[in-house]
């Protein structure tokens, strides 16, 4: 027989006996004369006999030394397959990547953090897939790690859990004896360049920011996700607000291993958890804790990845009637380690419950409802002040502002807490990168009444959207976040505070208005109205279009090529299997 025609009857063969369902992908590889093959190669890696009637669980572990954020998750992931073990599965264990945004951070490498997220999810999904994964357990820390574990869950809809690696304790100053993180450090580069602080000065924060294993302690984007993720029903209670090195954790990855099999024998997938009201509740919770902006962009590609429409529209939305209750950094005096301390997110989503601003009908990876989660819980202390009062916010809408205008025409997104004020009118010094506008603040070039323009530094343009940290820092750090504004194509990192607005769309590559600005131009970012534009006429804007051209692709090769030619705009996700 010709060998297309045997490997035809065999893959007939293998599929034509009914899966078992409770391991309705594991089956097909493992079962029957024919998979002999198969069983053979897992024997070495620890099945016996009695394993190759068991669900497989896979344990994806981002795992690496690359960043503090994930050195420790190689053992969470140990605990996380134990707990599906005892609850009856066969876990494996398996890795993917994952990249350091504050150790990239103000170099070219930083183009790659955003497409990390892409990459996170085609391996989990190309794992999880060609193995034959009954149902999958992520676990992820630093940020790029949760969207891109949420998206692969999503877009294979099998029973799945993510854990979060917990949060890093504060470092201790020496000097001053007070808490300071990775934030504190790049702050810290523009205190010396303003020569508030000597060279001594920084080594010693620089030494004490980051303190050992976990992600950045403040309301920054990987606890934002984090938080974010346990509102939308996909980690366990609490999972969220906790510390990276506690027992708390440990248990947390053992609870999800065996979460993961109880879904499976429960029918429970992915996409029954993240629907429309599901993403609302992340919303919800993403604003009132004062959350980053880049949960805009990584909700959105989950959403897209989930088969749910969701559009930037949608946090202006929910964002009239949300609060930010949580006085956390980057612009507020706390860090995650002491909403751990207080009782963590639940309590926070029962006053969200309570007010009405949660759906609590929308089904959990506990198998129960958000409402039934949270029907128990225990209210914060009453002399704590790290959580508001709902009748007491810092402030009464969203934080979040997703802004239109004659510079945006789909969209941009600010993150204004009003400490800063809600409206900021300055004259536009531009830069073609983020390398130039960094050294110009601080050179001493850029002053009080700037808008610093940060172009090209977009999904395609970039290419990547790299995240603006270092020169936003530099801004705070010369002391000129009251007087000086930025605006960008790029994005931000959580930790990032100021009068900022980035993921500016169209963005520069592909022509959007942000392109065809000049120094001196007059810029205007509203927080009331929602708006970025300048006063620029329209006549004049539209002659420079007639001479602005499309600069070349900076990348022809590689991962950032590939992403480049597939990413959609920002205010869409910058997810790259849209149009495919």
């Amino acid at each position: 027989m010709p060998a297309a025609g045997r490997f035809g009857l065999l893959a007939f063969s293998i599929m034509s006996s009914k899966p078992d369902p409770l391991r309705p992908h594991s089956s097909i590889l493992t079962d029957g004369p024919a998979r002999a093959g198969a069983r053979s190669m897992l024997r070495p890696v620890g099945f016996s006999d009695a394993d190759f009637k068991k669900p497989i669980v896979g344990i994806a572990s981002l795992w690496s030394m690359v960043t503090p954020c994930n050195m420790h998750l190689d053992k969470l992931a140990l605990e996380a397959e134990a707990g599906a073990n005892a609850a009856g599965g066969k876990a494996i264990v398996f890795g993917t990547i994952t990249i350091s945004d504050g150790i990239s951070m103000g170099t070219l490498g930083m183009r790659y953090s955003l497409v990390s997220r892409e990459v996170i999810a085609d391996s989990i999904e190309t794992v999880s897939a060609c193995e034959g994964f009954d149902a999958v357990v992520t676990v992820g820390a630093c940020d790029k790690n949760m969207p891109g574990c949420l998206m692969a869950l999503a877009r294979l809809n099998r029973p799945g859990v993510f854990v979060y690696g917990g949060t890093i304790l504060p470092g201790i100053h020496p000097g001053s004896h007070k808490e300071c993180d990775i934030v504190s450090v790049y702050e810290a580069i523009g205190q010396h360049a303003a020569g508030k602080i000597d060279d001594s000065g920084l080594t010693q924060i620089e030494k004490a920011g980051v303190p050992g294993p976990g992600s950045c302690g403040g309301m920054y984007t990987a606890n934002t996700m984090a938080s974010a993720i346990e509102a939308l029903g996909m980690s366990l209670p609490n999972s969220s607000a906790q510390i990276a090195i506690g027992e708390e954790k440990k248990a947390d990855c053992r609870n999800a291993g065996a979460a993961a099999v109880a879904l499976l024998k429960a029918g429970i997938k992915p996409r029954d958890i993240m629907t429309k009201k599901a993403f609302e509740n992340a919303i919800t919770v993403a604003i009132a804790l004062g959350g980053s902006t880049n949960c805009v962009l990584h909700l959105l590609a989950m959403a897209h990845s989930a088969n749910v429409k969701l559009s930037i529209d949608d946090f202006t939305r929910i964002g009239k009637r949300v609060p930010v209750l949580a006085d956390l950094k980057p612009s507020g005096k706390y860090g995650m380690v002491h909403l751990t301390r207080i009782g963590g997110l639940p309590p926070l989503m029962k006053v969200l419950l309570d007010q009405g601003l949660l759906h609590g009908d929308c089904i959990t990876v506990t198998g129960k409802t958000i409402a039934e989660n949270l029907r128990d819980v225990k209210p914060y202390p009453t002399d704590q002040d790290v959580v508001r009062p709902f009748n007491n916010p810092i402030k009464k809408d969203s934080h979040l502002r997703i802004l239109y205008g004659n510079l945006a025409p789909t969209g941009a997104v600010a993150k204004i807490s009003g400490k800063e004020g809600l409206t900021f009118t300055g004259t536009a010094i531009v830069f073609e990168d983020e390398f130039k506008a960094l050294d110009a603040i601080l050179a001493g070039k850029v002053k009080a009444g700037h808008v610093v323009v940060i172009r090209n530094s977009g999904p395609k343009g970039g290419p990547g959207m790299p995240e603006m940290l270092a020169p936003t820092s530099a801004i705070m750090g010369r002391g000129l976040g009251a007087s000086v504004a930025l605006i960008t194509d790029g994005r931000f990192s959580g930790g990032t505070h100021g009068f900022v607005v980035g993921h500016v769309t169209p963005e520069a590559f592909v022509g959007g208005p942000i392109a065809l600005l000049k120094n001196g131009d007059t810029i205007t970012i509203d927080a009331v109205k929602n708006e970025l534009r300048t006063d620029v006429p329209a006549k004049e804007l539209a002659a420079r279009r007639k001479k602005w051209k499309q600069k070349k692709p900076v990348e022809t090769r590689g991962v950032l090529a590939k992403y480049a030619s597939h990413v959609t705009s920002a205010s869409e996700g910058a997810v790259t299997d849209k149009n495919l």
